[in-house]
């Protein structure tokens, strides 16, 4: 006698997209519900998957139980949450440290994302940090902390707003949809703007203290913005400045198929380089950057998300401000 699971399900917009070969994770959460990913076979999002709960190495080929995750990668760190939130699972910050030191601070709301950058990186002075003896570690801990430090204070925020309600006064019983609404939108681009904003200040530190010459949002051909042109934009609009010397670097915290824009930006530098903290991207992905003489720079920790293969044309962080320092 054999004994055998079977799924019963109804048809809906994912099972008629669905095809053999494609990566299905069942997961239990905390309240006893259940997950169900279906993400397209070899897909960057796939490969994401994989990496998060471990199945890069299969005991049983094209199939695999875990009771518990294991690996490193199961701590909710910063290439984890986004993993995690483009799924749907929103990840809160693990305490409320600093919360008042920042509400005190930026007088009980956001300050710009240059002085929340520097603050958060402020906090992790006491950690005697050594910057530039290993600048991949360093701008992942800067991210990481940001990252923490926002979601505390964003939440509280947030719960501080939603307790006073929406309507037009206190006592007036109509709802304010349209300001619910308003709020709720600034709420969500703030998110998405932020991060790169973010990841931008900590480089640009990163660049000064390491004594990097460089130019940050300078303008190029055809109103083209690259977000650093090395060593600068004078040098990229002197036309008998040497363009072997010139490098731009476009940054991106995750790809998708944004990662095309950088290709317009700077025509007089051939190779392009893309900094990102997305993990796994698809094989597929990078070969056609490489196809297109984009260079991806990827931080060192998160080069073991990615095949042999790929790590072996990826930058870290470290090699490219070598790179930036030995034209210049």
């Amino acid at each position: 006698m054999r004994w055998e699971y079977r799924l019963y399900f109804k048809t809906t917009n994912v099972s008629l997209n669905a095809v053999e070969g494609d990566l299905l994770v069942i997961a239990k959460l905390h309240d006893r519900r259940l997950l169900v990913i279906i993400a397209e076979n070899e897909s960057s999002i796939s490969l994401q998957i994989e990496w998060l709960f471990g199945f890069s190495d299969l005991m049983h080929p094209g199939f695999s139980v875990k009771s518990e995750l294991e690996t490193e990668q199961d701590r909710i760190e910063f290439a984890s949450r986004f993993i995690l939130e483009s799924i749907g699972i929103v990840v809160e910050p693990p305490s409320d440290t600093f919360l008042d030191e920042m509400l005190a601070r930026f007088e009980g709301k956001f300050p710009t994302t240059r002085e929340f950058s520097s603050y958060a990186r402020s906090t992790l002075e006491s950690h005697a940090i050594d910057t530039l003896a290993d600048i991949d570690t360093t701008i992942m801990l800067w991210m990481e902390r940001e990252e923490i430090l926002f979601r505390t204070m964003e939440r509280y925020l947030i719960a501080d707003r939603l307790s006073k309600g929406f309507s037009y006064e206190p006592t007036n019983a109509d709802v304010d949809v349209e300001g619910f609404l308003s709020f709720s939108l600034s709420v969500q681009n703030r998110r998405k703007s932020r991060v790169g904003f973010a990841l931008e200040n900590h480089l640009e530190h990163l660049f000064t203290q390491a004594g990097i010459r460089f130019t940050r949002g300078a303008i190029t051909e055809n109103r083209s913005k690259p977000d650093f042109v090395f060593p600068g934009i004078i040098e990229y609009h002197n036309p008998s400045f040497n363009p072997l010397r010139l490098t731009m670097l476009g940054v991106k915290s995750t790809c998708k198929d944004r990662w095309r824009q950088v290709l317009a930006e700077a025509g007089r530098i051939d190779e392009k380089h893309l900094l990102t903290l997305e993990a796994a991207i698809s094989a597929n992905q990078t070969d056609e950057m490489a196809s297109r003489n984009l260079r991806l720079v990827v931080p060192k920790k998160l080069h073991e998300t990615y095949t042999q293969t790929q790590r072996n044309w990826l930058m870290n962080v470290t090699d490219f401000a070598n790179l930036v320092r030995e034209r210049q």
